[in-house]
Protein backbone atom coordinates (compact mmCIF):
# COMPACT_ATOMS: atom_id res chain seq x y z
CA UNK A 1 0.00 0.00 0.00
CA UNK A 2 1.23 3.49 -0.86
CA UNK A 3 0.76 6.62 1.19
CA UNK A 4 -1.58 9.25 -0.20
CA UNK A 5 -0.38 12.88 -0.18
CA UNK A 6 -2.40 13.72 2.93
CA UNK A 7 -1.70 10.48 4.77
CA UNK A 8 0.18 12.22 7.60
CA UNK A 9 -2.80 14.47 8.30
CA UNK A 10 -5.13 11.48 8.14
CA UNK A 11 -2.98 9.58 10.67
CA UNK A 12 -2.98 12.59 13.00
CA UNK A 13 -6.74 13.12 12.63
CA UNK A 14 -7.49 9.45 13.24
CA UNK A 15 -5.18 9.28 16.28
CA UNK A 16 -6.57 12.49 17.77
CA UNK A 17 -10.11 11.17 17.28
CA UNK A 18 -9.23 7.95 19.13
CA UNK A 19 -7.43 9.70 21.99
CA UNK A 20 -9.93 12.55 22.32
CA UNK A 21 -12.84 10.13 22.50
CA UNK A 22 -11.24 7.92 25.15
CA UNK A 23 -8.94 10.20 27.17
CA UNK A 24 -9.62 13.86 26.42
CA UNK A 25 -8.14 15.38 29.57
CA UNK A 26 -5.09 13.15 29.53
CA UNK A 27 -4.47 14.27 25.95
CA UNK A 28 -4.62 17.92 27.02
CA UNK A 29 -2.23 17.25 29.91
CA UNK A 30 0.17 15.48 27.51
CA UNK A 31 0.33 18.51 25.23
CA UNK A 32 0.65 20.96 28.12
CA UNK A 33 3.51 19.06 29.82
CA UNK A 34 5.31 18.63 26.50
CA UNK A 35 5.18 22.35 25.67
CA UNK A 36 6.16 23.28 29.22
CA UNK A 37 9.12 20.90 29.08
CA UNK A 38 10.42 22.49 25.88
CA UNK A 39 10.17 25.98 27.38
CA UNK A 40 11.98 24.86 30.54
CA UNK A 41 14.90 23.66 28.41
CA UNK A 42 15.19 27.07 26.77
CA UNK A 43 14.83 28.74 30.15
CA UNK A 44 17.73 26.62 31.36
CA UNK A 45 19.83 27.95 28.47
CA UNK A 46 19.10 31.55 29.49
CA UNK A 47 19.80 30.64 33.14
CA UNK A 48 23.11 29.03 32.19
CA UNK A 49 24.24 32.15 30.35
CA UNK A 50 23.18 34.32 33.27
CA UNK A 51 25.01 32.04 35.74
CA UNK A 52 28.33 32.17 33.85
CA UNK A 53 28.09 35.93 33.34
CA UNK A 54 27.27 36.40 37.04
CA UNK A 55 30.19 34.16 38.03
CA UNK A 56 32.55 36.24 35.88
CA UNK A 57 31.10 39.42 37.37
CA UNK A 58 31.57 38.03 40.91
CA UNK A 59 35.23 37.30 40.14
CA UNK A 60 35.65 40.90 39.04
CA UNK A 61 33.81 42.14 42.13
CA UNK A 62 30.79 43.39 40.17
CA UNK A 63 28.39 40.84 41.80
CA UNK A 64 28.05 39.45 45.32
CA UNK A 65 28.50 35.81 46.31
CA UNK A 66 24.96 35.80 47.76
CA UNK A 67 23.53 36.81 44.40
CA UNK A 68 25.59 34.09 42.66
CA UNK A 69 24.27 31.46 45.12
CA UNK A 70 20.71 32.69 44.48
CA UNK A 71 21.22 32.20 40.69
CA UNK A 72 22.63 28.69 41.29
CA UNK A 73 19.61 27.78 43.45
CA UNK A 74 17.29 29.07 40.71
CA UNK A 75 19.02 26.79 38.19
CA UNK A 76 18.59 23.88 40.58
CA UNK A 77 14.87 24.61 40.96
CA UNK A 78 14.47 24.76 37.18
CA UNK A 79 16.27 21.40 36.89
CA UNK A 80 14.01 19.78 39.53
CA UNK A 81 10.83 21.12 37.94
CA UNK A 82 12.09 19.93 34.57
CA UNK A 83 12.62 16.37 35.90
CA UNK A 84 9.15 16.31 37.50
CA UNK A 85 7.46 17.53 34.33
CA UNK A 86 9.47 15.04 32.25
CA UNK A 87 8.37 12.12 34.46
CA UNK A 88 4.75 13.27 34.33
CA UNK A 89 4.93 13.63 30.55
CA UNK A 90 6.37 10.13 30.10
CA UNK A 91 3.66 8.64 32.34
CA UNK A 92 0.85 10.41 30.47
CA UNK A 93 2.20 9.39 27.05
CA UNK A 94 2.53 5.74 28.16
CA UNK A 95 -1.09 5.75 29.37
CA UNK A 96 -2.26 7.40 26.17
CA UNK A 97 -0.48 4.74 24.13
CA UNK A 98 -2.32 1.93 25.94
CA UNK A 99 -5.65 3.68 25.45
CA UNK A 100 -4.95 4.51 21.81
CA UNK A 101 -3.90 0.95 20.94
CA UNK A 102 -7.18 -0.31 22.39
CA UNK A 103 -9.13 2.31 20.47
CA UNK A 104 -7.35 1.46 17.22
CA UNK A 105 -8.04 -2.23 17.75
CA UNK A 106 -11.72 -1.43 18.28
CA UNK A 107 -11.82 0.43 14.95
CA UNK A 108 -10.28 -2.61 13.22
CA UNK A 109 -12.92 -4.94 14.66
CA UNK A 110 -15.76 -2.53 13.93
CA UNK A 111 -14.59 -2.08 10.35
CA UNK A 112 -14.11 -5.82 9.83
CA UNK A 113 -17.69 -6.44 10.97
CA UNK A 114 -19.02 -3.99 8.37
CA UNK A 115 -17.14 -5.27 5.33
CA UNK A 116 -18.70 -7.73 2.90
CA UNK A 117 -18.20 -11.25 4.36
CA UNK A 118 -17.10 -12.49 0.92
CA UNK A 119 -13.95 -10.40 1.38
CA UNK A 120 -12.74 -13.01 3.88
CA UNK A 121 -12.50 -15.50 1.03
CA UNK A 122 -9.85 -13.29 -0.62
CA UNK A 123 -6.21 -13.94 0.49
CA UNK A 124 -5.27 -10.35 -0.35
CA UNK A 125 -7.91 -9.10 2.08
CA UNK A 126 -6.55 -11.40 4.80
CA UNK A 127 -3.12 -9.85 4.19
CA UNK A 128 -4.72 -6.42 4.53
CA UNK A 129 -6.16 -7.37 7.93
CA UNK A 130 -2.78 -8.67 9.08
CA UNK A 131 -1.11 -5.45 8.00
CA UNK A 132 -3.88 -3.33 9.52
CA UNK A 133 -3.59 -5.08 12.89
CA UNK A 134 0.15 -4.44 12.83
CA UNK A 135 -0.53 -0.81 11.91
CA UNK A 136 -3.12 -0.40 14.67
CA UNK A 137 -0.47 -1.36 17.22
CA UNK A 138 1.99 1.12 15.70
CA UNK A 139 -0.43 3.96 15.06
CA UNK A 140 0.08 5.74 18.36
CA UNK A 141 3.86 5.30 18.20
CA UNK A 142 3.76 7.36 15.04
CA UNK A 143 1.22 9.78 16.49
CA UNK A 144 3.42 10.12 19.58
CA UNK A 145 6.29 11.17 17.32
CA UNK A 146 4.10 13.71 15.52
CA UNK A 147 2.71 15.02 18.81
CA UNK A 148 6.19 15.35 20.29
CA UNK A 149 7.32 17.11 17.13
CA UNK A 150 4.48 19.65 17.37
CA UNK A 151 4.30 20.18 21.13
CA UNK A 152 7.95 19.77 22.15
CA UNK A 153 10.49 19.95 19.35
CA UNK A 154 8.97 22.83 17.37
CA UNK A 155 8.50 25.07 20.45
CA UNK A 156 12.02 24.26 21.61
CA UNK A 157 13.77 24.87 18.29
CA UNK A 158 11.68 27.97 17.63
CA UNK A 159 12.55 29.58 20.96
CA UNK A 160 16.20 28.48 20.90
CA UNK A 161 16.40 29.85 17.36
CA UNK A 162 15.13 33.23 18.59
CA UNK A 163 17.72 33.13 21.36
CA UNK A 164 20.55 32.39 18.90
CA UNK A 165 19.31 35.09 16.52
CA UNK A 166 19.51 37.71 19.26
CA UNK A 167 23.15 36.71 19.81
CA UNK A 168 24.26 36.36 16.19
CA UNK A 169 21.85 35.78 13.26
CA UNK A 170 24.27 33.53 11.34
CA UNK A 171 24.02 30.93 14.14
CA UNK A 172 20.40 30.24 13.18
CA UNK A 173 21.34 29.58 9.55
CA UNK A 174 24.14 27.26 10.59
CA UNK A 175 21.70 25.09 12.49
CA UNK A 176 20.11 24.12 9.17
CA UNK A 177 23.31 22.29 8.23
CA UNK A 178 22.77 20.12 11.30
CA UNK A 179 19.05 19.39 10.90
CA UNK A 180 18.46 19.18 7.13
CA UNK A 181 20.56 16.00 6.64
CA UNK A 182 18.66 14.36 9.51
CA UNK A 183 15.31 15.10 7.84
CA UNK A 184 16.57 13.80 4.50
CA UNK A 185 17.74 10.63 6.22
CA UNK A 186 14.31 10.11 7.79
CA UNK A 187 12.50 10.63 4.47
CA UNK A 188 14.68 8.15 2.60
CA UNK A 189 14.36 5.50 5.35
CA UNK A 190 10.57 5.87 5.36
CA UNK A 191 10.50 5.26 1.61
CA UNK A 192 12.69 2.16 1.93
CA UNK A 193 10.49 0.64 4.66
CA UNK A 194 7.30 1.47 2.75
CA UNK A 195 8.57 -0.62 -0.15
CA UNK A 196 9.34 -3.46 2.29
CA UNK A 197 5.88 -3.53 3.85
CA UNK A 198 4.21 -4.01 0.48
CA UNK A 199 5.87 -7.45 0.30
CA UNK A 200 5.99 -8.45 3.96
CA UNK A 201 2.29 -8.99 4.75
CA UNK A 202 1.95 -12.43 3.19
CA UNK A 203 5.24 -13.65 4.69
CA UNK A 204 4.26 -12.44 8.16
CA UNK A 205 0.87 -14.14 7.90
CA UNK A 206 2.56 -17.38 6.78
CA UNK A 207 5.05 -17.68 9.63
CA UNK A 208 2.38 -16.72 12.20
CA UNK A 209 0.15 -19.47 10.85
CA UNK A 210 2.96 -22.08 10.94
CA UNK A 211 3.74 -21.00 14.49
CA UNK A 212 0.13 -21.64 15.50
CA UNK A 213 0.30 -25.08 13.86
CA UNK A 214 3.28 -25.88 16.12
CA UNK A 215 2.15 -24.50 19.49
CA UNK A 216 -1.61 -23.82 19.54
CA UNK A 217 -3.87 -26.21 21.44
CA UNK A 218 -6.09 -26.38 18.36
CA UNK A 219 -3.34 -28.17 16.43
CA UNK A 220 -0.92 -29.77 18.87
CA UNK A 221 -2.62 -33.20 19.18
CA UNK A 222 -2.61 -33.90 15.47
CA UNK A 223 0.81 -32.30 15.01
CA UNK A 224 2.35 -34.57 17.64
CA UNK A 225 0.54 -37.78 16.66
CA UNK A 226 1.31 -37.42 12.96
CA UNK A 227 4.90 -36.40 13.65
CA UNK A 228 4.34 -33.20 11.68
CA UNK A 229 6.27 -30.92 14.03
CA UNK A 230 9.45 -30.96 11.94
CA UNK A 231 7.44 -30.32 8.77
CA UNK A 232 5.75 -27.22 10.18
CA UNK A 233 8.97 -26.09 11.83
CA UNK A 234 10.77 -26.16 8.47
CA UNK A 235 7.98 -24.11 6.90
CA UNK A 236 8.09 -21.71 9.85
CA UNK A 237 11.85 -21.30 9.54
CA UNK A 238 11.69 -20.84 5.77
CA UNK A 239 9.03 -18.10 5.93
CA UNK A 240 10.73 -16.36 8.86
CA UNK A 241 14.12 -16.47 7.12
CA UNK A 242 12.58 -15.05 3.95
CA UNK A 243 11.10 -12.18 5.95
CA UNK A 244 14.35 -11.58 7.86
CA UNK A 245 16.29 -11.55 4.59
CA UNK A 246 14.08 -8.77 3.28
CA UNK A 247 14.44 -6.90 6.58
CA UNK A 248 18.23 -7.29 6.47
CA UNK A 249 18.52 -5.82 2.98
CA UNK A 250 16.34 -2.88 3.95
CA UNK A 251 18.25 -2.24 7.19
CA UNK A 252 21.60 -2.22 5.34
CA UNK A 253 20.30 0.31 2.81
CA UNK A 254 18.87 2.44 5.62
CA UNK A 255 22.10 2.34 7.63
CA UNK A 256 24.19 3.41 4.64
CA UNK A 257 21.86 6.36 4.08
CA UNK A 258 22.07 7.25 7.76
CA UNK A 259 25.86 7.13 7.76
CA UNK A 260 26.10 9.60 4.87
CA UNK A 261 23.63 12.02 6.48
CA UNK A 262 25.39 11.74 9.86
CA UNK A 263 28.67 12.86 8.30
CA UNK A 264 26.94 15.95 6.91
CA UNK A 265 25.43 16.66 10.34
CA UNK A 266 28.87 16.41 11.93
CA UNK A 267 30.25 18.98 9.48
CA UNK A 268 27.39 21.32 10.39
CA UNK A 269 28.08 20.89 14.10
CA UNK A 270 31.78 21.71 13.59
CA UNK A 271 30.75 24.79 11.61
CA UNK A 272 28.62 26.09 14.49
CA UNK A 273 31.52 25.63 16.94
CA UNK A 274 33.81 27.56 14.60
CA UNK A 275 31.34 30.48 14.43
CA UNK A 276 31.04 30.49 18.23
CA UNK A 277 34.82 30.73 18.69
CA UNK A 278 35.11 33.53 16.15
CA UNK A 279 32.25 35.43 17.84
CA UNK A 280 33.80 35.00 21.30
CA UNK A 281 37.26 36.14 20.16
CA UNK A 282 35.83 39.14 18.36
CA UNK A 283 33.78 40.09 21.44
CA UNK A 284 30.37 39.70 19.73
CA UNK A 285 29.19 37.35 22.53
CA UNK A 286 30.06 37.04 26.20
CA UNK A 287 31.73 34.08 27.90
CA UNK A 288 28.38 33.22 29.47
CA UNK A 289 26.68 33.31 26.09
CA UNK A 290 29.44 31.14 24.62
CA UNK A 291 29.00 28.54 27.40
CA UNK A 292 25.20 28.63 27.12
CA UNK A 293 25.20 28.36 23.34
CA UNK A 294 27.85 25.64 23.39
CA UNK A 295 25.66 23.65 25.80
CA UNK A 296 22.43 24.44 23.97
CA UNK A 297 23.88 23.43 20.60
CA UNK A 298 24.91 20.09 22.10
CA UNK A 299 21.40 19.71 23.55
CA UNK A 300 19.82 20.77 20.26
CA UNK A 301 21.87 18.26 18.28
CA UNK A 302 21.04 15.56 20.83
CA UNK A 303 17.31 16.39 20.64
CA UNK A 304 17.39 16.57 16.85
CA UNK A 305 19.10 13.18 16.75
CA UNK A 306 16.50 11.81 19.20
CA UNK A 307 13.66 13.27 17.18
CA UNK A 308 14.81 12.19 13.75
CA UNK A 309 17.21 9.27 14.11
CA UNK A 310 15.48 7.63 17.05
CA UNK A 311 11.79 8.52 17.20
CA UNK A 312 11.25 9.27 13.53
CA UNK A 313 13.60 6.49 12.43
CA UNK A 314 11.69 4.03 14.58
CA UNK A 315 8.37 5.30 13.29
CA UNK A 316 9.64 5.41 9.69
CA UNK A 317 9.84 1.63 9.77
CA UNK A 318 6.31 1.54 11.24
CA UNK A 319 4.80 4.11 8.87
CA UNK A 320 3.91 1.59 6.13
CA UNK A 321 1.94 -0.55 8.60
CA UNK A 322 0.10 2.53 9.87
CA UNK A 323 -0.70 3.46 6.27
CA UNK A 324 -2.17 -0.03 5.89
CA UNK A 325 -4.26 0.58 9.02
CA UNK A 326 -5.55 3.91 7.66
CA UNK A 327 -6.24 2.42 4.23
CA UNK A 328 -8.06 -0.52 5.82
CA UNK A 329 -10.38 1.89 7.63
CA UNK A 330 -11.12 3.49 4.24
CA UNK A 331 -12.26 0.23 2.60
CA UNK A 332 -15.87 0.65 1.41
CA UNK A 333 -18.43 -0.96 3.66
CA UNK A 334 -21.57 -2.74 2.65
CA UNK A 335 -24.19 -0.06 2.93
CA UNK A 336 -27.93 0.18 2.57
CA UNK A 337 -30.98 1.39 4.40
CA UNK A 338 -32.06 -0.55 7.48
CA UNK A 339 -35.44 -2.18 6.97
CA UNK A 340 -37.24 -4.51 9.32
CA UNK A 341 -37.33 -7.47 6.93
CA UNK A 342 -38.73 -10.82 7.95
CA UNK A 343 -37.16 -13.77 6.09
CA UNK A 344 -39.65 -16.06 7.83
CA UNK A 345 -42.34 -14.59 5.54
CA UNK A 346 -40.53 -16.15 2.60
CA UNK A 347 -37.45 -15.69 0.43
CA UNK A 348 -37.37 -15.54 -3.37
CA UNK A 349 -34.20 -16.19 -5.41
CA UNK A 350 -34.43 -14.95 -9.00
CA UNK A 351 -31.80 -16.46 -11.32
CA UNK A 352 -28.86 -15.78 -8.99
CA UNK A 353 -25.23 -16.58 -9.75
CA UNK A 354 -22.20 -16.24 -7.48
CA UNK A 355 -18.46 -16.77 -7.81
CA UNK A 356 -15.77 -16.71 -5.10
CA UNK A 357 -12.90 -14.21 -5.54
CA UNK A 358 -10.03 -15.56 -7.61
CA UNK A 359 -12.00 -18.49 -9.08
CA UNK A 360 -13.03 -19.10 -12.66
CA UNK A 361 -16.20 -21.09 -12.02
CA UNK A 362 -19.54 -20.10 -10.53
CA UNK A 363 -20.22 -21.68 -7.15
CA UNK A 364 -23.91 -20.91 -7.70
CA UNK A 365 -25.06 -20.92 -11.30
CA UNK A 366 -28.42 -19.38 -12.33
CA UNK A 367 -30.43 -20.64 -9.38
CA UNK A 368 -34.09 -19.73 -8.85
CA UNK A 369 -35.93 -20.81 -5.72
CA UNK A 370 -38.89 -19.74 -3.60
CA UNK A 371 -38.95 -20.55 0.11
CA UNK A 372 -42.49 -20.23 1.45
CA UNK A 373 -43.61 -19.04 4.84
CA UNK A 374 -43.55 -21.78 7.53
CA UNK A 375 -41.94 -24.22 5.10
CA UNK A 376 -39.03 -26.49 6.01
CA UNK A 377 -36.69 -27.26 3.13
CA UNK A 378 -33.62 -29.47 3.04
CA UNK A 379 -30.69 -28.66 0.75
CA UNK A 380 -28.66 -31.75 -0.13
CA UNK A 381 -25.87 -32.64 -2.52
CA UNK A 382 -22.34 -33.91 -2.70
CA UNK A 383 -19.37 -32.00 -1.29
CA UNK A 384 -18.71 -28.87 -3.33
CA UNK A 385 -22.15 -28.84 -4.89
CA UNK A 386 -22.90 -25.35 -3.51
CA UNK A 387 -25.15 -26.17 -0.52
CA UNK A 388 -23.47 -23.97 2.08
CA UNK A 389 -22.81 -21.17 -0.42
CA UNK A 390 -26.49 -21.07 -1.36
CA UNK A 391 -27.39 -20.91 2.34
CA UNK A 392 -25.06 -17.95 2.92
CA UNK A 393 -26.65 -16.16 -0.02
CA UNK A 394 -30.13 -16.81 1.37
CA UNK A 395 -29.04 -15.46 4.76
CA UNK A 396 -27.69 -12.28 3.14
CA UNK A 397 -24.07 -12.96 4.17
CA UNK A 398 -23.04 -12.92 0.51
CA UNK A 399 -24.67 -10.96 -2.28
CA UNK A 400 -25.09 -12.55 -5.73
CA UNK A 401 -23.01 -11.39 -8.70
CA UNK A 402 -26.15 -11.47 -10.83
CA UNK A 403 -29.83 -11.99 -10.18
CA UNK A 404 -31.59 -10.90 -7.01
CA UNK A 405 -32.77 -12.19 -3.66
CA UNK A 406 -36.06 -10.75 -2.45
CA UNK A 407 -37.47 -10.59 1.09
CA UNK A 408 -40.76 -8.81 1.67
CA UNK A 409 -40.46 -7.46 -1.86
CA UNK A 410 -37.06 -5.85 -1.20
CA UNK A 411 -33.77 -6.74 -2.88
CA UNK A 412 -31.41 -7.71 -0.02
CA UNK A 413 -28.45 -6.23 -1.94
CA UNK A 414 -29.92 -2.75 -1.41
CA UNK A 415 -30.53 -2.95 2.34
CA UNK A 416 -28.16 -3.13 5.31
CA UNK A 417 -26.97 -6.63 6.32
CA UNK A 418 -28.58 -6.29 9.75
CA UNK A 419 -31.93 -5.98 8.00
CA UNK A 420 -31.83 -9.73 7.32
CA UNK A 421 -29.55 -10.92 10.15
CA UNK A 422 -31.94 -9.75 12.87
CA UNK A 423 -34.64 -12.12 11.68
CA UNK A 424 -32.68 -15.38 11.58
CA UNK A 425 -30.85 -17.89 13.73
CA UNK A 426 -28.31 -20.30 12.30
CA UNK A 427 -25.91 -23.08 13.29
CA UNK A 428 -23.02 -23.84 10.95
CA UNK A 429 -20.73 -26.83 10.61
CA UNK A 430 -17.74 -24.65 11.56
CA UNK A 431 -19.14 -23.19 14.76
CA UNK A 432 -17.20 -21.32 17.43
CA UNK A 433 -16.00 -22.94 20.67
CA UNK A 434 -15.94 -20.03 23.08
CA UNK A 435 -13.79 -20.48 26.18
CA UNK A 436 -16.64 -19.23 28.32
CA UNK A 437 -19.15 -20.82 30.67
CA UNK A 438 -21.87 -23.05 29.25
CA UNK A 439 -24.40 -20.30 29.95
CA UNK A 440 -22.41 -17.70 28.03
CA UNK A 441 -21.70 -20.11 25.18
CA UNK A 442 -25.44 -20.49 24.69
CA UNK A 443 -26.77 -17.02 25.51
CA UNK A 444 -24.17 -15.19 23.37
CA UNK A 445 -26.44 -15.74 20.35
CA UNK A 446 -28.95 -13.21 21.72
CA UNK A 447 -27.11 -10.76 23.99
CA UNK A 448 -30.08 -8.35 24.15
CA UNK A 449 -32.28 -11.00 25.72
CA UNK A 450 -32.50 -11.38 29.50
CA UNK A 451 -30.94 -14.71 30.44
CA UNK A 452 -33.39 -16.90 32.35
CA UNK A 453 -33.20 -20.55 33.45
CA UNK A 454 -36.36 -21.20 31.47
CA UNK A 455 -34.84 -19.97 28.18
CA UNK A 456 -31.57 -21.86 28.79
CA UNK A 457 -33.36 -25.07 29.75
CA UNK A 458 -35.52 -24.96 26.65
CA UNK A 459 -32.51 -24.49 24.34
CA UNK A 460 -30.53 -27.24 26.12
CA UNK A 461 -33.49 -29.61 25.98
CA UNK A 462 -34.06 -29.03 22.26
CA UNK A 463 -30.35 -29.62 21.52
CA UNK A 464 -30.19 -32.72 23.75
CA UNK A 465 -27.37 -31.29 25.89
CA UNK A 466 -26.95 -33.48 28.98
CA UNK A 467 -26.92 -30.63 31.51
CA UNK A 468 -27.45 -33.05 34.42
CA UNK A 469 -24.20 -34.92 33.76
CA UNK A 470 -21.79 -34.13 36.61
CA UNK A 471 -18.84 -35.33 34.53
CA UNK A 472 -19.65 -33.13 31.54
CA UNK A 473 -20.87 -30.04 33.42
CA UNK A 474 -19.80 -30.27 37.07
CA UNK A 475 -20.75 -26.63 37.70
CA UNK A 476 -23.93 -26.75 35.62
CA UNK A 477 -24.40 -23.68 33.47
CA UNK A 478 -21.39 -22.06 35.18
CA UNK A 479 -19.01 -24.76 33.88
CA UNK A 480 -16.17 -23.23 31.88
CA UNK A 481 -15.78 -25.05 28.57
CA UNK A 482 -11.99 -24.98 28.41
CA UNK A 483 -9.30 -26.67 30.46
CA UNK A 484 -7.13 -23.69 29.71
CA UNK A 485 -9.29 -21.76 32.21
CA UNK A 486 -9.75 -24.55 34.77
CA UNK A 487 -12.83 -25.91 33.06
CA UNK A 488 -13.69 -29.04 31.08
CA UNK A 489 -13.04 -30.31 27.57
CA UNK A 490 -16.05 -31.48 25.58
CA UNK A 491 -16.07 -34.01 22.76
CA UNK A 492 -16.82 -32.86 19.23
CA UNK A 493 -20.35 -34.20 19.48
CA UNK A 494 -21.03 -32.45 22.77
CA UNK A 495 -19.68 -29.20 21.37
CA UNK A 496 -22.03 -29.53 18.40
CA UNK A 497 -24.96 -29.92 20.78
CA UNK A 498 -23.88 -26.76 22.61
CA UNK A 499 -23.65 -24.91 19.29
CA UNK A 500 -27.14 -26.12 18.33
CA UNK A 501 -28.46 -25.01 21.72
CA UNK A 502 -26.90 -21.62 20.98
CA UNK A 503 -28.86 -21.45 17.74
CA UNK A 504 -32.11 -22.52 19.39
CA UNK A 505 -31.66 -19.98 22.20
CA UNK A 506 -31.81 -17.16 19.64
CA UNK A 507 -35.56 -17.21 19.26
CA UNK A 508 -36.28 -16.34 15.64
CA UNK A 509 -38.81 -17.53 13.10
CA UNK A 510 -36.23 -18.33 10.38
CA UNK A 511 -33.98 -21.22 11.40
CA UNK A 512 -30.97 -22.58 9.50
CA UNK A 513 -28.96 -25.72 10.32
CA UNK A 514 -25.97 -25.99 8.00
CA UNK A 515 -24.53 -29.48 8.62
CA UNK A 516 -24.06 -28.92 12.37
CA UNK A 517 -24.23 -32.63 13.28
CA UNK A 518 -21.17 -34.06 11.51
CA UNK A 519 -19.63 -35.26 14.80
CA UNK A 520 -22.87 -36.85 16.07
CA UNK A 521 -23.64 -40.46 15.26
CA UNK A 522 -26.58 -41.12 12.87
CA UNK A 523 -28.95 -42.42 15.56
CA UNK A 524 -28.45 -39.39 17.80
CA UNK A 525 -28.62 -37.16 14.74
CA UNK A 526 -32.02 -38.59 13.82
CA UNK A 527 -33.31 -37.84 17.32
CA UNK A 528 -31.93 -34.33 17.11
CA UNK A 529 -33.58 -33.66 13.78
CA UNK A 530 -36.88 -34.97 15.12
CA UNK A 531 -36.65 -32.34 17.85
CA UNK A 532 -35.71 -29.80 15.22
CA UNK A 533 -38.86 -30.70 13.29
CA UNK A 534 -40.86 -29.87 16.41
CA UNK A 535 -39.04 -26.57 16.89
CA UNK A 536 -39.50 -25.72 13.20
CA UNK A 537 -43.28 -26.01 13.38
CA UNK A 538 -44.94 -22.68 12.51
CA UNK A 539 -41.47 -21.38 11.53
CA UNK A 540 -39.53 -21.21 8.26
CA UNK A 541 -36.50 -23.49 8.30
CA UNK A 542 -33.58 -24.70 6.16
CA UNK A 543 -31.58 -27.87 6.74
CA UNK A 544 -28.29 -28.41 4.92
CA UNK A 545 -27.11 -31.98 5.27
CA UNK A 546 -25.13 -34.72 3.57
CA UNK A 547 -27.01 -37.45 5.47
CA UNK A 548 -30.10 -37.84 3.35
CA UNK A 549 -32.06 -39.74 5.98
CA UNK A 550 -32.33 -36.52 7.96
CA UNK A 551 -33.82 -34.71 4.96
CA UNK A 552 -37.05 -36.70 5.26
CA UNK A 553 -38.41 -34.28 7.83
CA UNK A 554 -38.43 -31.46 5.26
CA UNK A 555 -41.53 -30.37 3.38
CA UNK A 556 -39.36 -30.08 0.29
CA UNK A 557 -35.88 -31.30 -0.63
CA UNK A 558 -33.58 -29.27 -2.91
CA UNK A 559 -30.88 -31.33 -4.68
CA UNK A 560 -27.80 -29.45 -5.85
CA UNK A 561 -25.02 -30.43 -8.23
CA UNK A 562 -22.26 -28.17 -9.62
CA UNK A 563 -23.93 -25.05 -8.30
CA UNK A 564 -27.32 -25.78 -9.86
CA UNK A 565 -30.62 -27.10 -8.56
CA UNK A 566 -31.06 -30.37 -10.41
CA UNK A 567 -34.07 -31.79 -8.52
CA UNK A 568 -36.63 -30.76 -5.93
CA UNK A 569 -39.55 -32.43 -4.25
CA UNK A 570 -40.44 -34.62 -1.27
CA UNK A 571 -38.39 -37.64 -0.31
CA UNK A 572 -40.95 -40.04 -1.83
CA UNK A 573 -41.29 -38.13 -5.10
CA UNK A 574 -37.53 -37.87 -5.53
CA UNK A 575 -37.07 -41.58 -4.89
CA UNK A 576 -39.68 -42.33 -7.56
CA UNK A 577 -37.79 -40.13 -10.03
CA UNK A 578 -34.76 -42.40 -9.61
CA UNK A 579 -32.21 -39.72 -10.38
CA UNK A 580 -29.48 -37.94 -8.38
CA UNK A 581 -31.22 -37.97 -5.00
CA UNK A 582 -32.30 -41.61 -5.28
CA UNK A 583 -28.77 -42.57 -6.32
CA UNK A 584 -27.19 -40.81 -3.32
CA UNK A 585 -29.81 -42.12 -0.87
CA UNK A 586 -29.39 -45.71 -2.07
CA UNK A 587 -25.60 -45.46 -1.85
CA UNK A 588 -25.79 -44.17 1.74
CA UNK A 589 -28.30 -46.83 2.73
CA UNK A 590 -26.03 -49.58 1.37
CA UNK A 591 -23.07 -48.11 3.27
CA UNK A 592 -24.98 -48.25 6.54
CA UNK A 593 -26.19 -51.79 5.79
CA UNK A 594 -22.65 -53.01 5.01
CA UNK A 595 -21.21 -51.41 8.13
CA UNK A 596 -24.03 -52.80 10.23
CA UNK A 597 -23.37 -56.36 8.97
CA UNK A 598 -19.62 -55.98 9.63
CA UNK A 599 -20.39 -55.04 13.22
Amino acid sequence: MRASPNITMTIIQTSISIVWKNAKWMFIVAIATSVLLSLLLVLMTYATQFFFDTTLAALKGDATLTYLIFVAIAIGVIEIVQKVISSLSNFVFDELQTIAEGGAGYLIHKKASSIEPISYENPEFLDDINRANEGARNCFNLFNAYLSFISFYIPYFLTIGIYLYTLKPILVVSLLFIFVPLFINNYLRAKVFTDLEDDAGALRRSYEYYERCIVDSEYFKETRILGAFSYFYKLYQASLQALNKKLWRVEVRGDLIELGMYLLTLLGYLGVLYLLLISLISGDISVGAFAAVFTSIAVAVSLANEMINVKMRRTASKLPTVINFINFLAIPERSGEFMNLCPADGVVLNNISFRYPGTAKNAIDHVSLTIHKEETIAIVGENGSGKSTLTKLILGMYTPDSGEIMINGKNVATVSPSSTYLGVTAVFQKFQRYKFSLENNISISDIDRDVTSEHLSQAVRNADVDIDSSSLFPEGYDTILSKEFDGVDLSGGQWQRVAIARGFYRHKNFIVLDEPTAAIDPIEETKLYQKFAEVAQNNTAIIVTHRLGSAKIADRIIVMDNGKIVEEGTHDSLMKMGKKYAEMYTAQAKWYENNSSMM
